[in-house]
């Protein structure tokens, strides 16, 4: 894909959000669009980055060094974060790559990620991710209680920033239910932010590319586009 065309399809999905932030009474809130890059070439993300893109996504520790090392010496003001499930024994190497991890979803890898940042001499960001699908193909935490001993694992630990909450909605043609999803866990976020009360705590990260403008409209403040950015993978 030519970066013109990517340029173009950003293009779209920024009208398309201003329009979703319209219609929920949002007008004027930003949201960020973060691309990922799950299987997409360097010379892609290099066109996805030319068109504008600062925040990236990816969801395999191996396949962000190989792609990313380069690329985030020679472009400084990228932000790569991990959004997919975080191995136990790829804590050490996420924490060299990313500046956020998505992905929590128990306290025990709060705790990796805590002691490798400190003899990096670092900070992370973190999120936690709730499973508001039911699904058990995904991963998250699936109840309040393992929702709230993340939080408070998270609000301990000196060198990382409790930034927000993140989910994937269901796999489904039912808006309703995607609708659903995205209303649980805006939910569950402004009742962290009230209880809890972090200054830092302002990610609510939901939305992909077949129903990121619901997510917009359920109060999204980061939205995590692939095929609708890059096209359908080969």
């Amino acid at each position: 894909m030519e970066q013109a065309t990517i340029a173009e399809r950003l293009g779209l999905v920024r009208e398309r959000v201003e329009q979703a932030l319209q219609r929920s009474a949002r007008s004027g809130d930003n949201v960020t669009i973060m691309a990922v890059t799950k299987t997409q070439t360097s010379a892609l993300i290099r066109a996805a980055y030319d068109a504008g893109i600062r925040c990236f996504g990816e969801n395999r520790v191996q396949e962000a060094a190989q792609k990313y090392t380069l690329l985030l010496r020679e472009c400084p003001d990228l932000d790569l974060q991990m959004v997919g499930h975080l191995q136990r024994n790829k804590t050490r190497d996420a924490v060299e790559l990313f500046s956020t991890v998505q992905s929590i979803d128990k306290p025990a890898t709060l705790e990796a990620l805590q002691n490798w940042c400190r003899k990096s001499e670092c900070r992370m960001d973190v999120l936690i991710e709730y499973n508001t699908s039911g699904e058990d193909t995904k991963y998250g935490v699936t109840s309040s209680g393992a929702l709230s001993a993340c939080v408070e694992q998270a609000l301990r630990m000196d060198r990382l920033q409790l930034r927000g909450l993140m989910t994937i909605g269901p796999f489904t043609d039912d808006r309703n239910a995607i609708r659903g999803a995205f209303q649980t866990l805006a939910a569950h976020f402004f009742e962290i932010r009230g209880r809890f009360a972090p200054d830092s705590f302002d990610t609510l990260s939901m939305g992909m590319s077949n129903d990121y403008e619901i997510a917009v409209e359920e109060g999204a403040t980061m939205i995590r586009l692939g095929t609708v950015l890059f096209g359908p993978r080969g």
